[in-house]
């Protein structure tokens, strides 16, 4: 097939009824694809086009060496999702991979086969075990509504901020009518301002003003729009999460999306809270015990905690006497934070593990 290539290995032919892993190194056009079989043996690979027929075609090929139950994919949240989503409706186990480490790669090389046939030795060794996030849900319908919000909201920041440089630099007669209003009010006014051609340095002004305004005004109207959207999906999908003290939609929205559609790969609460990066990550040697702060995890999700227990700190008695307990124990406030945090994520996790997606009832906001 066109825009395909296949290397089989020598010396090994088709295997009809063995078992085989699949390993695909994922990219934004092709996917490279390499099948080994359980007992480690590398039978070929091949490039397919990440389009329907790139697909269909991954999976006969891949079939037509032996029985296929799991495949290890890079990158299942971006370049890799289409393709999970894929080999998960015809019953493959997909198994979410990170790339080789850098000393596996200095002594093997690095090619896009390379690193396929890595993956597919990743998942046959048990070193890659981790379940990726199903993505086609109520949860992926709320990442697309949140990442459109985020760029609306981020562009009228921008636009805002472009307003006020324009009104600095302009003729003190239009500065003055524009003095002392509320941001808000300066929106309203400009945007109505006369809707005449540029001809001069002044009318430019007025011109640029009024555009930037209504552009302001648009995207104001998009963000709300988008949060009326997020707020329905949460209703309709796990609208308990909406009755505990502190949890908006925005923090709701997040820490559903680290979470995912499937939750059950998570193992424990604990799985969450690594997730979103409040579980303590050991940092003993030797004689030293000691535990450090974890950095990583989904940041959004970690910044939804902490939404949420400031806002616990400042309008919830029972959060305040648990930080006031701790400060008579040596806490610094912001330890105790991040111990509140911990106990946070365990009550969310125990929230989301109650969720039942098939009695969420959608409706347009």
């Amino acid at each position: 097939m066109p825009g395909m290539q296949h290397t089989r290995e020598a010396g090994h032919t088709h295997a009809g009824d063995e078992e085989i892993i699949v390993g695909v190194d994922t990219h934004k056009d092709t996917h490279v694809a390499a099948v080994i079989t359980v007992q480690g043996v590398a039978l070929a690979n091949a490039e397919f086009p990440t389009t329907a027929t790139g697909y269909r075609s991954l999976l006969a090929w891949a079939r037509d060496f032996g029985v296929l139950h799991r495949a290890g994919v890079e990158g299942t949240g971006s370049y890799g999702a289409a393709l999970t989503r894929y080999l998960r409706r015809h019953d493959v186990t997909v198994v979410e991979v990170n790339r080789p480490d850098r000393a596996a790669r200095r002594r093997q090389g690095k090619t896009d086969a390379v690193d396929a046939t890595a993956a597919a030795y990743a998942v046959l060794s048990t070193r890659a075990t981790t379940t990726p996030k199903t993505g086609d849900g109520p949860v992926e319908m709320l990442r697309m509504f949140k990442l459109a919000r985020t760029s609306a909201v981020k562009a009228r920041t921008q636009a805002v901020n472009q307003l006020n440089a324009v009104i600095v630099g302009a003729d003190p007669a239009l500065r003055d009518t524009l003095g002392g209003l509320t941001t808000p009010a300066l929106i309203r006014h400009c945007a109505s301002l006369p809707d005449t051609a540029p001809h001069d340095v002044a009318t430019a002004t007025t011109y640029t003003l009024r555009r930037l305004a209504r552009r302001i005004q648009e995207l104001t109207a998009e963000e709300r729009e988008l949060q009326q959207q997020i707020t329905a999906v949460i209703d309709a999908y796990a609208p308990h999460l909406l009755q505990r003290h502190g949890i908006g939609p925005d923090s709701a929205a997040a820490l559903l999306i680290t979470a995912g559609d499937n939750p059950d790969r998570m193992t424990s609460e604990g799985s969450f809270a690594a997730l979103c990066g409040v579980n303590p990550i050991e940092a003993s040697s030797g004689k030293t015990r000691r535990r450090r702060l974890n950095r990583g995890g989904d940041r959004r999700a970690n910044a939804a905690l902490y939404r949420i227990a400031l806002t616990r700190t400042r309008s919830d008695q029972r959060t305040r006497d648990y930080l006031n307990r701790r400060a008579t124990q040596g806490m610094t406030r912001r330890e105790a934070i991040r111990c509140l945090k911990r106990y946070i994520a365990r009550e969310i996790y125990q929230m989301i593990q109650q969720i039942n997606p098939s009695t969420a009832c959608f409706r347009t906001a």
